[in-house]
């Protein structure tokens, strides 16, 4: 009953027309309310945040209790998590490197490694463009984080670089796509060294203060400790997370939110460059790619973002997904309709969402319905084999499926939060 709550939200949206031929039709963002609350209600959530914007328009909307026991509904104010949206910051900063001529997409991650670091290579060196579209043959993860470490603050700059010297990239980079978090730090380290300065600091300077997000930080002081949103669940302290800036590290608000999906879409000042958000790489040229399709089989892989849809599809949306800590958070832009959006919801008592419900899919379907169009087709089931791997790289260990409702089954719960995985 709850699901069928969502798809009578979407077909109340949609012209009838869009059956046959999707055209849009733009609908107020207050309608955007439904949709946060089928969102709530499926996703099981302690609390929920909804942002969406369209040119100088915003919605915003908070859900359940910013605190469990609180009674009080997220704010704008409310302090989040942003866990993986961190690394579309860090592709943003590479943006603007790259605008400077400081960096190019071609340069080796040698080239700005430590004095006498040691940076594996497998035909072909690690380039900063593969780092930035988990191209490079790394790993997710250096390994399991020791035990009581608070969230995001491992590893640090010296152990992973030291597990660096030791590692074996997976494969020849550029040719397989495959998740990497611990590519993204070392991304950030990259962009510090060829700025010659500490990465939280040209984070600060290039992007939260021209936009004035000033709740955005790695350094969340007592005030904002106080407003961060908590699940039902005990997920450890509100501490400095400057460890893992390039990929999870980031405290934010809604209300900082909403200036970021300016930027994005081109109605903030100043407005992010085109090619931060444009398609670098198309997966059918790539002979494989694992754990980038949380939202969906993505059909272009763009600077930490996935693309879904072609670029000439009226439904094209630009996404990325994150979670851990308790969180899971989510971005998605429709570029025609000059419209994004931007979740985060704090796990509830139950565990994972309800079956059949990915917030995500979700998201992008009432994000095309606000423009008046119909949800993005669901793509035919991949091989068993595909399942299998993409197994491997969210659990971080290969276990052979039995049966085609097991892999659901697994569809479903990896969206549940795990302290050290990190989407």
């Amino acid at each position: 009953m709850r699901l069928l709550t969502a798809s009578l939200f979407l077909l109340s949206l949609l012209p009838a027309a869009a059956q046959t031929a999707p055209v849009m039709t733009l609908h107020d963002l207050k309608d955007a309310e439904t949709l946060g609350a089928d969102l709530y209600t499926n996703s099981n959530a302690t609390g929920l945040v909804l942002v969406v914007v369209r040119g100088n328009q915003m919605y915003f909307e908070g859900y359940g209790e910013a605190v469990p026991g609180s009674r009080e509904a997220p704010s704008l104010n409310s302090e989040v998590r942003l866990c993986s949206l961190t690394k579309i910051f860090t592709t943003d900063m590479l943006a603007k490197l790259m605008s400077d001529g400081a960096v190019r997409l071609d340069d080796t991650l040698k080239k700005y490694a430590p004095e006498g670091a040691v940076v594996p290579q497998k035909e072909a060196p690690i380039t900063l463009e593969e780092l930035a579209t988990h191209t490079s043959g790394l790993e997710r993860e250096i390994g399991t984080a020791p035990r009581r470490t608070p969230h995001f603050s491992y590893p640090d700059y010296e152990t992973r670089w030291h597990w660096l010297a030791s590692t074996e990239l997976k494969f020849t980079p550029g040719t397989k796509a495959f998740y990497s978090n611990v590519g993204f730090d070392l991304l950030s380290d990259a962009l510090a060294e060829a700025a010659h300065t500490p990465y939280a600091t040209l984070l600060e300077t290039r992007t939260l203060k021209p936009l004035k997000m000033w709740d955005t930080t790695f350094y969340p002081n007592s005030g904002q400790c106080e407003r961060l949103m908590t699940g039902a669940h005990e997920e450890g302290p509100c501490t400095i997370t400057a460890n893992t800036e390039g990929s999870s590290g980031l405290y934010s608000t809604p209300a900082d939110m909403v200036k970021f999906l300016r930027y994005l879409v081109g109605t903030g000042a100043p407005a992010q460059a085109d090619d931060a958000h444009g398609v670098y790489l198309l997966p059918s040229k790539l002979a494989g790619q694992y754990g980038l399709d949380h939202a969906g089989r993505p059909s272009g892989i763009g600077l930490g973002w996935m693309h879904l849809a072609a670029n000439g599809d009226v439904s094209h949306i630009i996404e990325k997904t994150g979670g851990g800590a308790g969180f899971t958070t989510y971005i998605a832009i429709h570029p025609a309709s000059h419209t994004a959006l931007f979740v985060a919801e704090t796990e509830g008592r139950t565990r994972g969402w309800e079956p059949g419900f990915n917030l995500f899919k979700s998201a992008n379907n009432g994000l095309l319905a606000l423009a008046g169009l119909p949800p993005l087709p669901e793509p035919q089931a991949r091989r068993a084999g595909a399942r299998h791997v993409l197994r491997a790289t969210q659990r971080g260990r290969a276990r052979r499926p039995s049966k085609q409702r097991r892999a659901v089954r697994v569809s479903q719960r990896k969206v549940t939060r795990r302290s050290a995985n990190v989407r």
